[in-house]
This record gives C-alpha cells, structure tokens and sequence, in this order.
C-alpha cells in the first residue's frame, strides 16, 4: 500500500488547458531525455534547440543524473527527511521522492508545479512508500508567496524542521526581470536551520553563441529564458555554505565512481550544479 499523496491548490481538472498548441519547456526536456509525454509542437521546438546545440540532450541527462546524486547525498549524508522541489516538471523515474526514501522511506516530499500537463501525469509522483508522503501542489517560483502559502496549507511537509530546496532546471527560466535572486532568497528565508539548497542552471560559459540562439528560440516560442555565467549562478548560494565541491559543471559533482565525468565535455554539459547548507 503506498504512502500518503495528494494534490492540493489545484483547479478544476476539467477545465485544464494542456497547452496543445504551444511548445512548453517541461514538455520539451521530456522529449530530450526520450520521454512520451510531449506534442508535436514540443517536438518540433526541441528538435531547433538540438539543431543549435546537439548536445542538449546529453545536457538534459546529466541533470537527471545529478538530480539523482544530490538527493541521495542530502538524504544519506545531510539527513534530510523533507523536500520541497519546484518545478517537477514531468515525471521520469526514479522521481525524486522514490530516491529519497530508498534511503530512508519517511521521507517527505511536496512537489510544485504550474504546468497543466504536469498535474495531469502528477500520480506517479504521488506514490509514496508507506511510511512517508508525497504532495502535489500548484504554484510559481516566480510567485515565492504562492509556494510558501500552499506548502503551509498542504503541511506535507514543514518549515518547522530542514527542508531541502531542489532547483533543478529551473532558474534559466527565470529571467532578472522576473527576480529570481529575490524569489530564492525568500524561500530561504522561510527554512530552518540546516535545510539545503539544491541547484542546477544552464550556462552559456562554454558555448555562448549556441546558448544565445538557444535563449532565443525559447523565448520566441513563448518561454522566457535566460542563462547565467558561473558568477551569476554563485550568487544563488551567497547566504549558503557550499559543500564540496561547490558549485561546478554538473557532470562533475560527486560523480558516481568510475562514470567517467571526462567522457562529456564541459562544453556539452554546459550545466553548472551545487548543493548548499543554511547555518
């Protein structure tokens, strides 16, 4: 029998518009990481971003894998037992719920989404082994109030004890304009002692011409985008303390031994990535 899981904040199924006629990011890096869950038009987008830079698809996976370490490493070595991950995007398994309680299955874990399509496969991310629990909640990073409303709401998880913070993939499209600094900072501020900052964040370090095109056709299509430098990504952590080896091309945070992080380039990841502590 599965654990606690329930979706909550959320509108009228029925009503949902899927987004059909739009290409939609979570939509396309499924199709990068050779998901079903995606339409034509995600796939025609997806397919000018692999024309600009081929190796998004290997960037796509080396988040996947880094998301997979970093949650391992925050519940076996931080001892987190709750995770507030925002922009879930579609599920692929192992979600990151089902990592973290095979390291201890009373973990807890509230999911935070906007995408319509999202919602409509969030079922697999809500079966939580029995001694833990699983939420799904509808609400924007953009938005940190939202977050912190619906989170208080759910009381899946609380802001009473550590909480980790997961970030993946998200915060390139966040734009400056939209404050992604000042919506990462609130959400800190609302966590305990001890909770942990997880990040990854495309960059155009590497490839800077093929990011900028790449920026553009996300934009263009209706999703604004935006990569950072390394700089501008180590200012996420500024009020963090950062565990080894700090804020690095993904592919090279702790990798597992003998994946051979030097097969990928730099360039290919092109995907900076770091876990982080609040005193």
């Amino acid at each position: 029998m599965d654990g606690v899981g329930k979706k909550a904040g959320l509108s009228d199924e029925g009503a949902t518009d899927l987004g059909q006629d739009r290409p939609h990011s979570a939509r396309m890096y499924d199709y990068y990481l050779g998901g079903k869950t995606n339409y034509a038009v995600d796939r025609e987008a997806a397919e000018a971003v692999i024309q600009q830079f081929p190796p998004i698809v290997t960037a796509a996976r080396i988040n996947r894998a880094y998301m997979h370490r970093a949650v391992h490493f925050l519940a076996a070595e931080c001892g987190i037992r709750q995770f507030l991950d925002i922009g879930t995007g579609i599920p692929t398994a192992p979600n990151l719920h089902e990592v973290a309680q095979a390291v201890d299955a009373r973990c807890k874990v509230a999911y935070v989404d906007t995408d319509p399509i999202v919602l409509a496969y969030a079922d697999s991310l809500l079966t939580s082994a029995p001694e833990g629990e699983t939420s799904y909640l509808e609400a924007s990073v953009t938005d940190p109030e939202s977050v912190i409303e619906a989170v208080k709401e759910d009381g899946c998880i609380s802001f009473d004890e550590p909480v980790a913070l997961t970030l993946h993939a998200l915060l390139h499209f966040v734009p400056d304009e939209q404050d992604a600094y000042g919506a990462v900072d609130r959400l800190l501020d609302e966590l305990a002692p001890g909770s942990c900052l997880s990040l990854s964040h495309c960059t155009g370090d590497f490839a800077p011409e093929s990011w900028q095109a790449i920026v553009d056709l996300y934009t263009q299509r209706g999703t604004p985008a935006q990569v950072r430098s390394h700089a501008e990504v180590l200012r996420f952590f500024d009020r963090l303390d950062l565990v080894d080896p700090g804020l690095v091309v993904a592919h090279r945070w702790r990798p597992v031994p003998a994946s051979g992080p030097s097969l990928v380039t730099d360039a290919d990841a092109s995907l900076y990535a770091g876990v982080a502590t609040k005193r």
